[in-house]
C-alpha cells in the first residue's frame, strides 16, 4: 500500500464515492417509482420497465444486493482514506480522514444523488437496471446467503418475511389518485371518475322523484280528463295508477299515446294495452347496484318501495348517468341553479324542495346528508314542528330564515352564508 501513488490512492477514491452513488440513487430511484405506471410502461413493452419490474418482483433481493455492493464501496473508500489521512497528518490523520469522508459521503454519495432520484426516479432506475440485473446474477450465491440469514433472524421475532404489501388501491386511495392526477385529468373528466366512485355511498332514495312529483295520470278519471292530461304531457313516460300511486298500474310511453291518438277506437281499453310492466326497486338500493340492475333487468326506470311496499319515488336510469356526467339539458325537471336565488347582500333564497345533496353540490356547503333529502325535510327535522314565515334558526352553522311556507310545506328560505359560524352548530 506504501508503494502506490497518492494520485492513484485519491483517483480510486473519487470511482468509489462515486460508485457508492450509484447504488444509492438506484435504491431510491427503485423504491420512488410509480409502480402502476411502471406496469403500464412494461405492458406497453417498455424493455427498460421490464428489466425494473422484474427486479422489483423481489424487491428483497434487490435490497439486499445495493446494499452489499453500498457497504463494500463505503468500507473500501473509509480504508483507502484512512491510508491518505496518515500519509498527510500521521496519526492525526485517521480522525481527519474520518470526519472528511463522512461528510463527502453524506454530500456526495447520499443526499445529493437520493434527492436527485427522488425527483426523476424513472431517469435514474431505468438506466440503473441495466447494471443491477446482471450484478444480482453474479452475485446471487451471496446475496442468497445474507437474506437467508436476516430473513431467519426476523422468523425468531415472529415476523412473517413472505407477506408482500397488497399494491390493489382501494376506494378512498383511488379517489386521492385521481384528486392528484392534476392536469394530466381535465378537471371535468376527474369529476366523473370521483362521481363513478361515489356511487357506492348514494342510494335510490337520495336522486328520486319523490311521488308527489311524479308525472303520473289517475285512470279512473273521466276519459276527456285523461285525454287533456295526455296531450299536455312533456315527459317520455307517464305513471298510470287507479285513485292513488300505490294503486299504479304501469307506464305509458309518448309514442304509444301519439300511436293511439291516431286510432278511431282510442279508449281506456286500448290505453291500458299499451302500458308497460311496473319495476320496483327497494329503497336503500346503492346507485352502483342499481345501475347494474337496470342493465342486467334491461330496464330504464322504476319505482322505488319502501318495505311496506308503498311507492316512494321514481328513479330512472337517466338520473344514475347524471350522477356521474352531470345534468343533461334535455330535462325537463328545474336545474338546481334555478331554484337558488342569490341577493345582493349576499344572501341566497332557495326553494325548499331542493335536494340537500343538489345544495351541497351546486354551493359547496356541508349540510348533512345522511338525514331528511330536501331542505324542507330538513329544517322540518330540525325544528320538529312546522314553522310559520319570518321564523329564524340556525343548522350545522348556517343561519336560515323561513320566507314561506305553503301545504304543510317549506317553500322558500334565506340563507346566508357568509354568518356561518362552525363553532355556533347546533
Amino acid at each position: 500500500m506504501n508503494d502506490i501513488p497518492m494520485s492513484a490512492l485519491f483517483i480510486s477514491l473519487i470511482i468509489l464515492i462515486i460508485i457508492s452513488a450509484y447504488f444509492s440513487s438506484s435504491e431510491t430511484s427503485m423504491m420512488s417509482l410509480n409502480r402502476y405506471r411502471l406496469r403500464h410502461l412494461a405492458n406497453d413493452k417498455n424493455k427498460a420497465a421490464i428489466r425494473v419490474e422484474k427486479l422489483l418482483n423481489k424487491p428483497d433481493k434487490l435490497i439486499g444486493l445495493i446494499l452489499i455492493g453500498n457497504n463494500l464501496v463505503n468500507i473500501l473508500a473509509s480504508a483507502i482514506a484512512t491510508i491518505i489521512g496518515q500519509r498527510l497528518f500521521g496519526d492525526a490523520g485517521i480522525a481527519i480522514a474520518t470526519g472528511a469522508l463522512t461528510l463527502v459521503i453524506l454530500i456526495f454519495a447520499e443526499v445529493t444523488p437520493k434527492t436527485i432520484a427522488v425527483l426523476y426516479p424513472e431517469k435514474i432506475a431505468f438506466p440503473s437496471s441495466i447494471l443491477l440485473t446482471p450484478l444480482q446474477k453474479i452475485l446471487s450465491p451471496l446475496v442468497w446467503c445474507i437474506n437467508g440469514i436476516s430473513n431467519g433472524i426476523l422468523i425468531i421475532f415472529g415476523i412473517n418475511v413472505n407477506n408482500q404489501n397488497d399494491n390493489a388501491l382501494s376506494s378512498d386511495e383511488l379517489r386521492s389518485v385521481v384528486n392528484e392526477a392534476g392536469s394530466m385529468i381535465p378537471e371535468h373528466h376527474q369529476q366523473m371518475l370521483l362521481s363513478i366512485l361515489e356511487l357506492e355511498k348514494v342510494t335510490v332514495d337520495e336522486i328520486m322523484v319523490p311521488r308527489n312529483e311524479i308525472a303520473a295520470i289517475d285512470i279512473n278519471q273521466d276519459w276527456e280528463t285523461i285525454l287533456k292530461q295526455l296531450k299536455h304531457r312533456t315527459h317520455t313516460m307517464t305513471l298510470l295508477y287507479r285513485d292513488t300511486i300505490d294503486e299504479a298500474i304501469g307506464f305509458l310511453h309518448a309514442r304509444d299515446s301519439l300511436l293511439n291518438f291516431l286510432k278511431e277506437d282510442f279508449s281506456k281499453t286500448t290505453l291500458l294495452r299499451s302500458v308497460r310492466e311496473l319495476y320496483f326497486i327497494p329503497e336503500g338500493t346503492p346507485l352502483n347496484t342499481q345501475l347494474m340492475k337496470f342493465q342486467q333487468n334491461k330496464e330504464r326506470m322504476g319505482l322505488v318501495v319502501d318495505e311496506y311496499g308503498d311507492i316512494q319515488g321514481l328513479v330512472t336510469l337517466a338520473d344514475i348517468l347524471e350522477e356521474i356526467v352531470g345534468d343533461f339539458t334535455t330535462t325537463h325537471e328545474p336545474h338546481s341553479s334555478e331554484e337558488i336565488h342569490k341577493q345582493q347582500d349576499n344572501s341566497y333564497i332557495i326553494e325548499g324542495g331542493l335536494g340537500i345533496r343538489d345544495l351541497n353540490k351546486e354551493m359547496g356547503w356541508a349540510l348533512p346528508t345522511d338525514g331528511p333529502r330536501t331542505l324542507n325535510g330538513l329544517i322540518l327535522e330540525h325544528l320538529e314542528t312546522i314553522p310559520t314565515a319570518a321564523v329564524s334558526t340556525r343548522i350545522c352553522g348556517y343561519p336560515m330564515e323561513i320566507m314561506e311556507v305553503e301545504n304543510n310545506m317549506v317553500k322558500l328560505v334565506k340563507i346566508i352564508p357568509d354568518l356561518y359560524t362552525p363553532e355556533d352548530e347546533d
